[in-house]
């Protein structure tokens, strides 16, 4: 007997169409699985045949061999056990349905007979409802995240036997949907907020125009004088998502394992690694190579505390994805890209000791201890970065002043009314920030008026600026116009975001 049923693989965050092919011959018996199977996926073998059984079906005494096609496709995952035991249980003829080519199957199976979640499920069903497939059974932990995908009917199961029955019309299982179009919109308490900060007014106006055009930025002071503390309030004012940008996350979310929800990510994220992670845990890598930060922070936050005591080989890797926004990582068995359009936050101190510059602490470092502490943020590696701000300490008059600092709700509407601006200008081009404005497309939105065009014409000659930063003044300024509202880019707005790079000077 013959029988062939469908499922899917993950290459990223893309999949492919797996017919699992199953014939039963005359033979000695023998289960044999043949089509670039993984280990994983050979030893699918024995949890099908104790799950047959565990289910109360009787395991064929027959020649079995299961083709998963195309066959020259590397298959990765134990999510086929489940397509390969409606194959096994179809052609030993407990399954009656004969019209199972508009549906798929993805599920590991336990010993006893459940169907136990899977990573990957939402790229899957994704992939699987462009491939035309109109029906996906997947299990019953998986729902949430996949149910926001329209167009393709969710059949949440528990056990084997439930699709068993589910199949041959003996058990009635209502597709599962939920409304998801309209994320959360309500106030989520922070535990910290922006008012929080005393003084720092600079500081506080750069992360808005960072926020607003979800631009790079550097942040360089002594210590205590509030880096990390401002850092890590910045989720506060970030503007909330759209509907694509959190599909995108949760997508990346749900390969890495790490959707612990199981449902629609509807906040931005902001990861923090710690200065000894490794460029692998950065980028993303592994035998069946996994995201890394990078791609876990995309659409939010990465944030490098303490930047010069990350190692240099690691630091100087961030170079391609801040420039491309994707990352690929080549192995042996496979290429994989994965997106990582995310916004560096990064802060360090301007010396070894801190106290360089401060105007309350004498610094000790030798002007050698100073270069070299310096020379672990490259050139290269700064000119990407969009924003850069110098701080200084917090006086006694910041703390004890009793003026109420600004809340971070009010922030977020301003920040939330320039994304709004620049979703309407950049509709159906799949740009979701001034950030991601191709080279190419610069000049047609950002417009300068005459005052603000001189301005740039002298600046660029007298700090020497690269194209690249170029590129990232007029994006700034964008960013800061929207702020203001206005169309044209205007001198004030241009000034501003000259003020951000003035430490390209200050570093050479």
């Amino acid at each position: 007997m013959y029988s062939n049923v469908k499922t899917c693989v993950l290459h990223g965050l893309n999949g492919n169409i797996v017919d699992v092919e199953t014939d039963l011959s005359r033979g000695l018996p023998v289960f044999n699985i043949v089509g670039l199977p993984d280990t994983s996926i050979k030893e699918s073998k024995e949890r099908v045949r104790t799950a047959i059984k565990n289910s109360g079906y009787e395991f064929p005494l027959s020649r079995i061999t299961i083709n998963l096609a195309p066959a020259n496709l590397k298959k990765e995952g134990s999510q086929m056990d489940l397509a390969i035991a409606i194959g096994v249980l179809k052609s030993s003829g407990f399954i009656l349905n004969d019209n199972l080519q508009d549906m798929a199957f993805i599920g590991e199976l336990s010993l006893e007979g459940k169907i136990n979640p899977v990573d990957g499920a939402l790229p899957m069903v994704i992939s699987m409802r462009e491939a035309g497939i109109s029906k996906c059974i997947l299990p019953f932990y998986n729902r949430e995240e996949c149910s926001v995908i329209k167009d393709i009917e969710i059949i949440p199961v528990k056990t084997l036997k439930e699709v068993v029955d589910y199949l041959n019309g003996e058990l009635k299982i209502d597709p599962y949907a939920r409304e998801h179009n309209q994320l959360y919109s309500g106030e989520k308490d922070y535990g910290v907020d922006f008012s929080d900060i005393k003084g720092q007014s600079s500081l506080k106006r750069a992360l808005e125009v960072a926020a607003a055009g979800s631009h790079n930025i550097l942040i360089i002071g002594p210590p205590g004088a509030g880096k990390t503390m401002a850092a890590r309030r910045l989720p506060t004012i970030m503007p909330k998502l759209t509907f694509e940008e959190a599909i995108e996350i949760t997508k990346i979310y749900s390969v890495a394992g790490l959707l612990s929800s199981k449902s629609l990510i509807e906040e931005r994220p902001f990861r923090s690694p710690h200065h000894t992670a490794s460029s692998v845990s950065l980028i993303g890598g592994g035998r069946i190579p996994k995201p890394g930060e990078v791609s876990l922070a995309h659409n939010g936050v990465l944030f490098l505390d303490e930047l010069p005591e990350f190692s240099k080989t690691v630091l100087e890797v961030l170079r391609q994805p801040m420039e491309d926004g994707t990352v690929t990582i080549a192995r042996a068995n496979g290429t994989v890209t994965y997106p990582a359009k995310f916004m560096l936050v990064a802060s360090m101190n301007p010396c070894p000791c801190g106290y360089y510059g401060d105007p309350f602490h004498e610094c000790t470092c030798s002007q050698a201890s100073i270069d070299r502490y310096l020379g672990k943020i490259s050139n290269p590696l700064l000119d990407r970065i969009d924003i850069h701000i110098e701080v200084q300490p917090v006086t006694y008059n910041d703390l004890t002043d009793k003026i109420e600092e600004e809340k971070s709700a009010t922030i977020r509407e301003r920040v939330n009314k320039a994304r709004e601006i620049q979703l309407k200008r950049y509709k159906n081009r799949k740009i979701f920030s001034n950030s991601q404005i191709s080279n190419r497309d610069i000049r047609k939105y950002c417009r300068l008026t005459r005052e603000a065009e001189n301005i740039l014409n002298m600046s660029f000659n007298k700090y020497k600026f690269s194209a690249r930063t170029y590129n990232k003044l007029l994006k700034v300024s964008r960013t800061i116009a929207d702020l203001d509202g206005e169309e044209l880019i205007q001198d004030k707005h241009i000034l501003e975001a000259i003020r951000y790079r003035t430490l390209d000077k200050y570093w050479g």
